[in-house]
């Protein structure tokens, strides 16, 4: 049970708004010790799973790929390009992407968006593109907080969506936990179980998105 030691690290150092990457790496290092494994024992289980798991970091060629197209102009087109659909408002267009992320993560395509691969370069600028074909120029709160409505329609897709893959890290890890306590389950049963939760999201988020939607309308009608 010591070995838990790193889930509460990781619960405390996130309470604090220490460094992800830092508390990660401590919590990784507090699981080591209570397991019993030596500092160099656990340097070497770092590098073993950096070593096999290499591929990982293949998604870094993506950025400087994404800085090019920026700096080439990809945010101002694709702002342009939806602001000329003058019936798209920025509630259905963000709820389209989350249907798209969700059902795309269920599927094990969980890289294929994201922050940096979708939203900045492409998402924010058009849902802040389908904000000024409605109310015009923005402000700073009103651009930022569309940015931040857009993030947190990928991490919600992301996030339930990813469950319903039946290889993916998180439900093979409850597999293995439960397993080692005596609970013998089928991952396909969590796989499963998480479609209500996904479906729940989908529709609590929708809920958000119409109101922000709506709220943005008010905004610059006042």
């Amino acid at each position: 049970m010591l070995t838990l030691l790193g889930v509460a690290t990781v619960v405390v150092g996130f309470a604090v708004r220490l460094n992800p990457l830092l508390v990660v790496t401590i919590a990784a290092f507090v699981t080591g010790l209570a397991a019993g494994l030596s500092p160099v024992e656990m340097l070497e289980a770092f590098g073993k799973a950096f070593n096999e798991n290499r591929f990982v970091s293949a998604a870094y060629l993506v950025l400087p790929v994404i800085g090019v197209v920026e700096r080439a102009g990809l945010q101002e087109r694709a702002r342009a390009l939806i602001a000329r659909f003058k019936g798209v408002s920025v509630g259905p267009f963000l709820i389209g992407y989350l249907a798209f992320r969700q059902i795309t993560s269920a599927l094990g395509l969980t890289s294929i968006a994201g922050h940096a691969q979708s939203i900045r370069p492409m998402v924010a600028p058009m849902a802040e593109g389908a904000v000024e074909a409605r109310t015009g120029e923005l402000s700073d709160e009103t651009r930022q907080d569309t940015r931040a409505m857009a993030s947190a329609t990928d991490n919600i897709g992301l996030f339930f969506g990813e469950d319903i893959f039946i290889a993916i890290g998180s439900i093979l890890l409850m597999v293995g936990f439960l397993a080692a306590s005596g609970i013998v389950i089928d991952p396909i049963h969590l796989s499963l179980w998480a479609i209500p939760t996904a479906i729940v999201a989908f529709v609590l988020h929708a809920g958000r998105l119409i109101l922000f939607d709506r709220r943005l309308r008010r905004r610059a009608g006042a």
